[in-house]
């Protein structure tokens, strides 16, 4: 199954690390942050998931959930678990979705099988509390992700949401944004009361917090 950037994220109901969870009613109105891993015990998958777990005030900050999957049963992942936890450095506390029968990646293609037939790629979904999929990444399977760029790009899209703006290219919370084509000046007049710079008429750049 493909997916697309504004589809509604599949639900679906399934055993974890922490209990069955039923994704949807999980996620409640939340933002999700789902990532998958090719496999428990393995080098790339451990550093992902402790960075995860050191992360949690941060995904806390912006309403963020993180839901790990690996292709792995909820017994592996416990076990798995403890490892993390011990070379991390860390307590990993969010779920870690069971999905030994390929049933969730398959579902949200996580599966690639020039990369291997019962494995998940390092899939990523930014899913909003109206489980619409605001964002998808794919990494190799020998490259681990940068989660700066997963924190930066939830804020960006939080801040765009609440301020109807667009982001330039390496933005970073504080820096300008961009005033969409869709607005025009006098609407904009309303909008951005502090004003706005134009290098060009179709390049309005302003402050927003």
């Amino acid at each position: 199954m493909s997916l697309h950037i504004g589809d509604v994220a599949p639900d679906f109901s399934i055993d974890s690390s922490k209990g069955p969870i039923s994704f949807h009613q999980w996620a409640g109105d939340s933002w999700i942050f789902f990532f998958s891993h090719p496999a428990d015990f393995t080098p790339v998958c451990t550093t992902e998931m402790g960075r995860t777990a050191q992360l949690a005030g941060e995904f806390a900050k912006r309403n963020t959930k993180p839901l790990g999957l690996s292709t792995d049963t909820a017994a592996e992942h416990l076990k798995w678990i403890d490892d993390v936890n011990a070379t991390q450095h860390t307590n990993v506390e969010f779920p870690i979705v069971a999905d030994a029968d390929l049933k969730v990646a398959r579902l949200y293609d996580m599966i690639h099988p020039s990369q291997s037939f019962t494995e998940a790629v390092r899939s990523v979904f930014i899913i909003d509390p109206a489980k619409k999929i605001r964002l998808t990444l794919t990494y190799p399977m020998n490259v681990g992700r940068n989660f700066d760029e997963i924190l930066r790009v939830i804020d960006a899209l939080q801040l765009a949401d609440k301020s109807k703006v667009a982001m330039p290219a390496d933005w970073r919370p504080g820096d300008k944004v961009i005033i969409p084509l869709s607005v025009t000046d006098d609407m904009a007049r309303d909008r951005f009361p502090q004003g706005w710079e134009a290098p060009r008429p179709y390049l309005r750049l302003t402050d927003v917090k």
